[in-house]
């Protein structure tokens, strides 16, 4: 069967919307959503994320408050914009928060989803004879330094005996790791959906092993300390969380109707938008903020010390705000899916 090759240009747009995403991308123009009321909850979102998904399932209506929304194209220059009180609070990936944490910025950790990590992927060429990770000793891999993809090759190695050092890591973000990926100048790719979603709908590559069982599979909201202690802007935040959770719960029986607003929003193919959702966006579940997801991060945050990508070592603990939890259950709770 021929393999349909995929532009490069048409992963670009992706980049906006990837919360595990590392680099030195800054935000783009934003916009407003009006509500009732004095307060403005400045926002940090991405294409195709936290405003699309609340207005595809009815959640921006009757707003006490007003929203200002910040468009970054991944996780570590949002947390940038929060440690600087710029944003107020905006999703993240499961590992920027543990590099902001490590730069000893000024960050909570207030929400957080659980699911599964079966999108977390390394890829390899469909005619590759690699057939598991042990095999991947002495290859080539891409990955995006400080990403989400980047803790889950470092885990998904360790599971099969090998350390990054027993493998040739090139440092690319997404839209260069595709080039190198499909040019065959690099055996492997670590990476996240949609783009594992991507390259498996347009056959150019399969999956090597994913982060199901290896990775925590957590996303969270980070809000600013400041923010938190106005007391009008945490009553902002405590709604728009709950907006945010009944959202998710909506994508469960609006798979197909959430995948059209996601592949309109960002320029993703239909077939690739559906395909991330069922694998990956429809599975998260939203959890405590508790003492197992705290020791969950803190062992990316060692591992990552011990690599020496953080300069010393990270409390954790001291990065949360579990005030938001309510009733949820515990981050342990089995994703959907």
């Amino acid at each position: 069967m021929r393999r349909r090759l995929v532009p490069t240009a048409l992963l670009l747009p992706l980049t906006l919307l990837l919360t595990a995403c590392g680099g030195n991308s800054s935000a783009g123009i934003g916009s407003d959503t009006d509500g009732e009321g004095s307060v403005t909850l400045n926002v940090g979102d991405q294409k195709g994320g936290s405003e699309a998904i609340l207005r595809a399932a009815g959640e921006l209506k009757n707003l006490h408050y007003k929203i200002k929304w910040s468009t970054f194209t991944s996780g570590p220059p949002l947390l940038e914009a929060v440690n600087a009180g710029a944003v107020d609070i905006g999703g993240v990936g499961n590992t920027p928060p543990v590099f902001a944490a490590g730069a000893g910025s000024k960050i909570s950790v207030v929400a957080a989803w659980h699911g599964t990590s079966k999108g977390d992927t390394i890829l390899v060429p469909d005619s590759s004879r690699l057939t598991g990770p042990k095999q991947l000793k002495g290859r080539s891999i891409a990955v995006a330094q400080g990403s989400s993809a980047h803790y889950q090759l470092v885990a998904s190695l360790k599971a099969a005996g090998l350390s990054l050092s027993d493998v040739h890591v090139t440092y690319l973000q997404p839209a260069d790791a595709l080039a190198a990926f499909t040019s065959g100048k690099v055996d492997a790719w670590a990476v996240w959906d949609p783009y594992t979603s991507q390259i498996l709908q347009a056959r150019q590559g399969r999956v090597l092993t994913t982060g199901d069982g290896i990775t925590n599979g957590l996303t969270f909201q980070v809000a600013a300390p400041p923010a938190l202690k106005d007391p009008k802007k945490a009553a902002a935040v405590k709604d728009y969380l709950a907006r945010l959770r009944r959202a998710q719960v909506w994508v469960y029986s609006h798979e197909q109707a959430w995948a059209k607003v996601w592949a309109k929003d960002t320029g993703l193919p239909y077939d690739v938008a559906l395909a991330s959702v069922k694998r990956t966006n429809s599975t998260r579940v939203a959890v405590a903020v508790d003492k197992p997801l705290i020791a969950s991060e803190q062992q990316i945050a060692d591992a990552f010390t011990e690599l020496k990508l953080i300069p010393k070592k990270v409390d954790f603990a001291a990065f949360v705000d579990g005030r938001f939890n309510g009733g949820l259950p515990p981050s342990t709770t089995r994703a959907k899916g």
